[in-house]
């Protein structure tokens, strides 16, 4: 029997000319299925014909109509009891943009020549099993790992020469995530602190929980380190599996650590400090190496032009980019190339795989398909939520994992420039930091004092219509 097309899905012959015309989708709180629009002529935005939804009229709809149907909806999730964020490559590349006036730089294909054209086939066959068209670097490195891998069984003099290959690859690879990184650093003032105030304000809208709630978890897939450098500017302390202070240690016995405080004049009652979230890179990060047996994390500024420098510092002794844990790693013991990201990948499975947890992607394009396993996974749970949050969905990986999943209940959308360009979602859609207490109370009192006037008139009326009954 043929799948049939999921309702407010489009027609694969109108697919393309709809996506131009209607780049936006939305689908929150009610909405029985994706709604696509655009902005009209009158500066309103209008559905795609066909469609309808009930808070929306036949003329179109304002941004503030579209922000009051946003807004609360994600205000109550981010409130859930366990709330995760994953960010993908479009964080970086919405910062970068806001900072230096275009993306960031891209991840291309590193020019091997030890058997490059078995590489490259096999790098397609591996992106087209993930779910992906093309091929990436990534896919290339993976698969020229698992290659060199063989020929160092096979004792063939080919490995040597893919050995040094790939050890210069991988400081290409590492040098395009600094220029990345540096695009912002040396950006001009004014829009350096515009893009960074914008992270700031975007973090802060995902921390800002009340001390009854599990802590928030961030996870990204991205290797530079743009969310670090957001949240020390956010006052915002990140709790991650390294410990130690000169060059930290990945450790996996996390223990499941916190921090709180004691506040004056009372004993036995420490509470949870605000601004403290768990972070977890799974891919790695390109201020990881490995030494020896263990991960460590050296001291690589943000922006540098290259990691040579910081891998010459005593104790690293003859660690090389070669040793760089960004994934996939070329490290030699593949038991060892696998130990940090099992236990990063468990930390994802065990924060999103709970009952009342919401999770909100950013930027992430759905091509990693064992990240996708763990959402769907997620997903099997009724009181779980998903949000994703895209700039666009250039590749449909987007609206194909969402008719896989088959459970729209469970999933909001946000896709597309008038929703998710960052500096538009953290003004207009995105709930605003609120972390004491005063800010709820002094909502409960409003909605009180409302209650009473609304409901007084109402109780005249009714006395003076007993009144006028008795006469």
């Amino acid at each position: 029997m043929k799948d049939e097309e999921p309702e407010g899905m489009p027609n694969t012959s109108e697919q393309t000319s709809s996506e131009e015309l209607y780049p936006n989708i939305v689908k929150v709180r009610n909405d029985d299925k994706p709604l696509y629009f655009a902005e009209s002529e009158s500066k309103k935005f209008k559905l795609r014909e066909g469609s309808e939804a009930s808070w929306i009229s036949s003329e179109g709809f304002s941004e503030k109509e579209l922000r009051e149907h946003i807004e609360p909806w994600l205000t109550s999730l981010f409130q859930s009891e366990h709330l995760s964020l994953l960010a993908g490559s479009g964080l970086t590349h919405a910062v970068h943009y806001l900072a230096a006036g275009k993306k960031a730089a891209g991840m291309e294909r590193l020019p091997l020549t030890t058997c490059q054209d078995k590489i490259n086939a096999a790098a397609e066959v591996s992106a087209n099993q993930a779910g992906r068209k093309t091929g990436n670097v990534e896919d290339q490195l993976r698969v020229a790992n698992e290659l060199l891998r063989g020929l160092e069984i096979l004792q063939d003099d080919e490995a040597a020469t893919l050995r040094g290959e790939l050890e210069a690859g991988m400081q290409t690879f590492a040098e395009s995530i600094l220029k990345s990184e540096a695009g912002i650093a040396t950006a001009p003032d004014t829009q350096r602190e515009q893009a960074f105030n914008t992270l700031v304000t975007f973090l802060m809208s995902f921390a800002s929980r009340i001390g009854t709630r599990d802590r928030l978890s961030i996870f990204t897939t991205n290797y530079d380190r743009l969310i670090e450098a957001g949240a020390e500017l956010a006052g915002v302390h990140l709790l991650d599996r390294f410990l130690g202070n000169l060059m930290p240690i990945f450790r996996s016995s996390r223990l499941d650590l916190d921090m709180h405080y004691n506040p004056p004049g009372i004993r036995g009652e420490p509470r949870y400090l605000e601004g403290v979230a768990r972070f977890t890179k799974l891919h790695g990060s390109v201020d990881w190496v490995q030494t020896g047996k263990d991960i460590r994390r050296i001291g690589l500024s943000f922006g540098a032009e290259t990691v040579d420098p910081y891998l010459k510092a005593p104790g690293l002794g003859e660690v090389t980019a070669h040793k760089l844990m960004i994934y996939p790693n070329a490290a030699k013991d593949r038991e060892t190339a696998d130990y940090p990201y099992v236990e990063l990948f468990r930390d994802l499975a065990s924060a999103v795989c709970r009952p009342n947890s919401t999770l909100v992607t950013y930027g992430y394009s759905f091509g990693d398909e064992h990240i996708n396993r763990v959402i769907r996974d997620m997903l099997t749970i009724p009181s779980t939520h998903l949000v994703v949050i895209s700039f666009d969905d250039p590749l449909k990986r987007i609206m194909e994992t969402y008719k896989q999943i088959g459970r729209p209940s469970q999933i909001s959308m946000l896709i597309g420039p008038a929703l998710a360009d960052l500096a538009t979602l953290t003004e207009n859609y995105l709930p605003k930091a609120a972390i004491d207490k005063a800010t709820f109370r002094m909502s409960e009192l409003l909605k009180q004092r409302f209650a009473t006037q609304k409901s007084t008139p109402k109780a005249k009326d009714q006395a003076d219509e007993d009144g006028s009954d008795q006469l």
